[in-house]
């Protein structure tokens, strides 16, 4: 009994094994041995004479002979493709020009001495699982029991499982305690949409599930557990995107009491560090603590983006002061009605063919820009491009300046009232185009220093940028004397290859400081006392200085995987349309479901959903 597949099942009268190795088992150690396998038919072939069945199991593959001549060769011959079979034979060594090195088990082969079928032979298959071709999404995931049957699919839940089991190892390993937190929970006036439960004994009231354990691990710290972590599920009723399931997603929840943002970061770093170089591919280097910390500021400036993807070589300038005075009308101009410059400096890109050059500025034109401008710095240190003759000497040795121009470099600009965003749209496709994204590395950054507040130009007031649960820096002085927009957070995101995996904060665990800041946003104490209650009056009984973050465990296997969509690494997504094709979710109840939960369906809702103004009519009913 040296297999680590070896399984035995009682029956009521003896005891009896199902098989004594799994299909991944065997090796020339175990030739001449009495063998028994079970496992799903993954291609059977036939070549004249001789049967072959490759089985596969959840270990691996094993190849298994039949001979014309042996009693249960007409068997094989019926069996499909995914059938589910116990097979009983001797294992032989494979003759050296027979051997399969692809194969863990490619030097034996079990002679079949009896084949027993333990379910109903396989249906036609709406999706082979033994190719690798490419199946339409719907398919995949209306029988996505199929679907992960396929290796790199398997493989990919197995690598989510163990990725899962590191962390959290890592985790009890740094003395955090591993707490569950309530799934149903009441509805936060704040974030995404919550996904509600209704109440059967409480009629008319709704629980939520939590977008996530925000108060109630924060509530831990309080209650005096110093280091609380949980594999958290996350339940946010959003639309689908490549990186981000509706629905539901699990993610590190993690909270220090006595923390500062340093303190955090240490424990982030050396977790993410650690399960990152465990688990890349061999030839993928992991960026090494201290990870860089970027301003908010610096980021959206430099790289366009709170996400900056640091395999990107290229750097965003701002050269608004440069040209506020220019008689460059098509910039002056703009800056005077409120648009920013940006330039960006690509390396030796004056080799490149016009054609490029032509093809970037129709591209440019596409985003709703005029066109993109550049300038190069030649061999002969002459400036050089369409713009280059209408600016002066001066202009031009300080755009060489401040963007470290060389010899054979192109400095692109953007001017626009949203020239951040859109150079770091234009840096993102420069570097694409030109292939200048290193490959096989993962590169973490620190985003520090987020604003506490913004201004909503729809609302016409100010709003909390972020969490509102930030420790504002400079505390109780900052939000009195600052000008609000000035105000920083101790918020941080940890970023990856341009995907943030996390947001975190230092808390606001001050209730003075926390009115203040809700004040400022236009919320009045009762609205934190009734919306916040719990968390409010914990703090009134004295809470320690704490902080935490969420790295999303989606992301972070999904990336490990190399996977273009998060659905990838889940075993059971949603759709983009959040419904689970599989199990037909979600789906109608009965009428006497929603009696006992107190809710009616109004009339024609399902025929007429799509209509914009029954909708509103519908809405106006409810508010009477």
């Amino acid at each position: 009994m040296h297999s680590v597949g070896f399984l035995q099942v009682m029956s009521s009268k003896n005891k009896t094994s199902f098989r004594t190795h799994s299909c991944n088992d065997l090796s020339t150690l175990n030739a001449d041995e009495e063998v028994s396998l079970c496992g799903f038919v993954h291609r059977i072939r036939d070549h004249g004479g001789l049967l072959f069945i490759d089985l596969r199991d959840h270990y691996g593959i094993t190849q298994c002979v039949l001979q014309e001549t042996d009693p249960f060769f007409k068997v094989a011959e019926e069996l499909k493709d995914e059938s589910v079979i116990k097979v009983d034979g001797i294992v032989v060594k494979r003759d050296p020009e027979t051997i399969n090195r692809a194969m863990d088990t490619g030097e034996i082969e079990v002679y079949i001495s009896c084949i027993e079928i333990l379910s109903q032979p396989s249906l036609q298959l709406p999706l082979q699982v033994n190719v690798e071709n490419e199946f339409p999404e719907d398919t995949r995931l209306t029988y996505r029991y199929l679907d992960l049957r396929r290796k790199e699919m398997h493989d990919n839940v197995i690598l989510r499982s163990n990725i899962i089991s590191y962390i959290r190892n890592e985790m009890i390993s740094l003395g955090f305690l591993e707490i569950q937190t309530p799934i149903l929970t009441s509805s936060s006036p704040e974030g995404a949409r919550d996904y509600l439960v209704p109440s059967r004994v409480h009629p008319g009231k709704f629980y939520a599930l939590p977008q996530a354990p925000q108060q109630f691990k924060q509530l831990l710290m309080v209650a005096g557990f110093d280091k609380y972590f949980q594999i958290a599920p996350c339940f946010r009723d959003e639309d689908a995107r490549a990186d981000r399931s509706p629905g539901e997603f699990y993610q590190l929840d993690l909270e220090m009491s006595f923390a500062s943002q340093e303190d955090i970061f240490a424990v982030i770093e050396s977790v993410l560090y650690n399960t990152f170089s465990k688990f890349a591919t061999d030839d993928y280097s992991v960026t090494t603590a201290p990870f860089q910390r970027i301003t908010f500021d610096d980021a959206m400036l430099h790289y366009g983006s709170d996400k900056p993807d640091l395999r990107n070589p290229l750097i965003i300038q701002d050269l608004t002061d440069l040209f506020s005075k220019s008689e460059f009308s098509a910039f002056a101009n703009g800056i005077e009605n409120g648009s920013k410059v940006r330039s960006i400096n690509v390396r030796n890109c004056l080799k490149e063919p016009r054609s490029f050059f032509d093809k970037m500025n129709d591209w440019a034109k596409e985003l709703g820009l005029p066109g993109l401008g550049y300038i190069s710095l030649t061999d002969t240190n002459e400036f050089k491009g369409p713009i280059a003759k209408f600016l002066k000497p001066g202009e031009l040795q300080g755009i060489a300046k401040i963007n470290g121009m060389k010899n054979g470099d192109v400095v692109f600009f953007v001017c626009d009232k949203n020239a951040g965003n859109l150079a770091g749209t234009v840096r993102t496709k420069i570097a694409t185009s030109l292939d200048l994204i290193e490959k096989n590395t993962y590169k973490f950054c620190w985003i520090v220093d987020f604003p506490m507040f913004e201004y909503d130009d729809d609302l016409k007031q100010i709003v909390f940028s972020h969490n509102p649960f930030s420790m504002p820096q400079g505390g109780l002085d900052a939000l009195n004397a600052k000008d609000p927009l000035e105000i920083k957070a101790y918020q941080y995101d940890i970023v990856c290859n341009g995907i943030e995996l996390s947001s975190g904060a230092i808390r606001n665990h001050v209730p003075e400081i926390m009115y203040r800041a809700f004040e400022m946003a236009g919320y009045d104490n009762g609205f934190v006392d009734s919306k916040f209650s719990g968390m409010i009056k914990a703090f009134k009984c004295g809470a320690p200085p704490h902080g935490g973050c969420a790295p999303g465990i989606d992301r972070i296997v999904s990336m490990l995987a190399n996977t273009a969509n998060i659905r990838e690494i889940i075993a059971f997504p949603f759709n983009q349309q959040a419904q689970d094709l599989m199990m037909g979710t979600p789906a109608d109840v009965t009428e006497k479901q929603l009696k006992e939960l107190h809710i009616a369906i109004l009339p024609n809702y399902r025929d007429q959903r799509k209509d914009v103004d029954y909708l509103q009519k519908i809405a106006g009913e409810i508010h009477k």
